[in-house]
């Protein structure tokens, strides 16, 4: 039977790979600490997951549908496409840089308006193990997930909204945090800037800095762009 895995592993791949593979700089990415992972996500570099990986990113949109669920039959308005059917969102600076929300709140029952000053709201849902859920429950998102944090806030700039609730849920216990994070206009500034930077390098041929020299490094390790990586560094030292 374990053949039967080995099947499926094989497929989900190369299902993957078939998927149109983004032209833009997508926001969800901006806050990565490497700027040479940004740049070679920007650039289409095949990024290499496996296929466990890749059952995760399906489970975690899918928890993601729920929890929005949850939270409509508690009183959340709470809306996940537009009148066109289609996912919020913006595109900025010609279409190099594009975003995509889970949602906004548009109001609330009476008994959760205490907790809310400032109507849209952002939504952003991410799900989470109990070790990463727990870490971000105790010192909130801007401490443990700079990565969602920054997506976050170029959300609030480019869609003009004050405030966000983060929700995650703990993908062990299905325990729910929420947080409510304010608009940060010099966090989104500089990660705007981020942004910019790095689609102009692209642009002039020139390699964004990786975060370790070493291939060895624990995060270059378990890269999925490791191999582009190390391709595009090693062509500019012989």
């Amino acid at each position: 039977m374990q053949r039967i895995n080995e099947i499926l592993d094989a497929k989900i791949i190369e299902h993957n790979k078939q998927q149109e593979k983004r032209d833009y700089l997508g926001v969800s990415s901006i806050g990565y600490d490497c700027l040479r992972k940004v740049q070679l996500q920007y650039e289409g570099k095949e990024a290499e997951f496996s296929a466990s990986t890749l059952r995760t990113f399906d489970i975690g949109h899918r928890l993601e549908d729920l929890v929005a669920e949850w939270l409509r039959i508690a009183g959340f308005d709470l809306r996940t496409r537009n009148e066109n059917g289609e996912q919020f969102g913006f595109s900025t600076a010609k279409g190099r840089i594009k975003g995509h929300v889970d949602g906004k709140i548009v109001d609330v029952s009476e008994e959760l308006k205490q907790f809310f000053s400032h109507f849209p709201l952002l939504w952003e849902c991410k799900t989470l193990h109990h070790k990463s859920w727990q870490e971000t429950s105790k010192k909130g998102l801007m401490l443990t997930k700079s990565l969602y944090f920054a997506q976050v806030q170029l959300y609030m700039a480019y869609l003009s909204l004050e405030q966000c609730l983060f929700t995650a849920l703990n993908k062990d216990t299905s325990e729910l945090y929420f947080e409510l994070i304010p608009f940060d206009s010099e966090a989104a500034l500089r990660y705007s800037d981020r942004a910019v930077q790095i689609i102009k390098a692209t642009e002039n041929n020139e390699l964004m800095p990786c975060i370790s020299s070493d291939p060895s490094f624990f995060k270059c390790k378990m890269c999925a762009f490791r191999k582009s990586c190390q391709k595009d560094l090693q062509s500019i030292t012989h």
